[in-house]
């Protein structure tokens, strides 16, 4: 709270002073990562780069810490045309939420330069014909495992399928906690209902075929049976395999565990890959990666990533598309996979030795990125996904917390939906004749 409202007095100032020259430009950034502290000081000194560049100085506002904080204040100052900041750490779910208070980028960056990045990114990024954020680094969701238990109690290859997962999750966790583990668990998660356990649920029932709640055409989706079952499936998980307590963990309470060596899987996000390997951290050699399980329809792993996006009402735009070009070029793209897994958005960059060395991991998220990411709705929902996403997860919530049943969650969640968008419910056939 003391962030925002600095923040907010920041902006606020901004709004009151008259404009005025200046003999030196300053610009203002509120990111994303502005709470954690390695974050902070790797940023900082890519700003003092583009300093030394430029001999434009750059302040770096705090923010909020979650998620969805960040993206209330960000509306908050650009729905009041703050002149203050000057440039937003965006989301990935977050460009048809913002655009019309963005600029274009296409204006201030070379258009080579823009083909650079993935073409998805891209096109997640631009919004009716503009683009309101250049991409800086992406991120999906993937299966970190204990590689030594999986060997220790017969087991070859990472599970392929959630039942699979069930059972070796059951199996090494009644072996750890017989030699004297009693708080070793199987598998971890975040299940505190916030856009995390969105991402979650959504991997379960995309990898069943239930859809992303909302389909292209802006048409709800979420009550069917490929849904429930995968749901149903999780609210089995809490208490066998997964602790009780899961279902309030937040990213940091479900990391905590697997840094500790108590649990033999976590869905994680790939940017989490180096914290796992650093030398102070007890799994550090005894862990591997791989994609999540599938289900009946395949695998399925949320996109996560962020970019960089200008406020329309900077009064430095040139100087802030600047800094926005400089952030996601290719450079510091390099520079940052020295010392984080934050993944490239630039496809050479998966083929650049120097990149690889420090992140062996690449080549898989690639091939996942290929293959199964999907991105949550934000398109379809625009200005109303934290609406869809709150409802969503608070839907799930109430299924792995045994308050409601799957069947009864996602009829409630399909007809708030409904109210909420004002848009008409689809039911297919093959889903009517299997409730049937």
């Amino acid at each position: 709270m003391a962030a925002l409202c600095l923040l907010l007095a920041f902006a606020g100032q901004a709004c009151k002073e008259p404009t005025r020259p200046a003999r030196a430009i300053t610009l203002t950034v509120a990111d994303q990562g502005w709470a954690n502290r390695d974050y902070q000081r790797r940023l900082a000194e890519a700003l003092d780069r583009f300093t030394r560049q430029t001999a434009i100085r750059v302040e770096v506002l705090p923010t909020p810490e979650t998620a969805g904080q960040r993206l209330a204040t960000w509306r908050k100052l650009l729905e009041s045309r703050a002149k203050l900041p000057d440039v937003y750490g965006i989301d990935v779910i977050w460009p048809r939420i913002l655009a019309d208070n963005l600029l274009d980028l296409r204006d201030y960056i070379p258009q080579q330069e823009i083909a650079s990045h993935f073409p998805e990114l891209i096109a997640n990024d631009t919004v009716n014909g503009r683009l309101v954020a250049l991409p800086a680094y992406t991120s999906e969701g993937l299966l970190f495992y204990r590689s030594d238990l999986l060997r220790k109690y017969g087991f070859r290859a990472p599970p392929r399928s959630w039942q699979e997962l069930e059972a070796m999750a059951r199996r090494i966790q009644a072996g750890e906690r017989a030699k004297g583990i009693k708080d070793f668990w199987g598998f971890v998660w975040e299940g505190d209902p916030s856009e995390t356990l969105t991402c979650n649920a959504m991997e379960w029932q995309m990898s069943e075929g239930g859809g992303t709640i909302i389909d292209e055409n802006g048409k709800i989706t979420v009550n069917n049976p490929r849904t429930i079952r995968a749901w149903q499936r999780a609210a089995h998980w809490v208490g066998s395999i997964s602790p009780p307590g899961v279902v309030v963990y937040k990213e940091w309470d479900a990391q905590n565990v697997w840094l500790a060596g108590k649990a033999a899987f976590i869905r994680n996000w790939s940017s989490e890959y180096i914290a796992t390997r650093d030398r102070d951290s007890p799994v550090r050699d005894t862990f591997d990666i791989a994609p999540l399980p599938g289900g009946t329809a395949g695998i399925a792993a949320t996109l996560g990533g962020s970019g960089f996006g200008v406020s329309r009402y900077s009064l430095h735009p040139r100087e802030a598309a600047m800094l926005v070009r400089f952030l996601c070029s290719r450079d510091e793209q390099i520079k940052r996979c020295r010392k984080t897994s934050d993944a490239p958005t630039m496809p050479e960059l998966y083929h650049e030795p120097e990149v690889l060395a420090n992140n062996p991991q690449f080549p898989l998220v690639l091939e996942i990125f290929r293959k199964g990411v999907f991105l949550r709705p934000s398109g379809s929902a625009g200005k109303m996904y934290a609406q869809v996403s709150n409802a969503y997860s608070e839907a799930v919530h109430s299924v792995l917390t045994g308050k409601k049943s799957a069947a009864q969650a996602a009829g409630e969640l399909q007809g708030e939906l409904q109210r909420t968008l004002g848009t008409p419910v689809v039911i297919s056939n093959s889903d009517l004749q299997q409730r049937r």
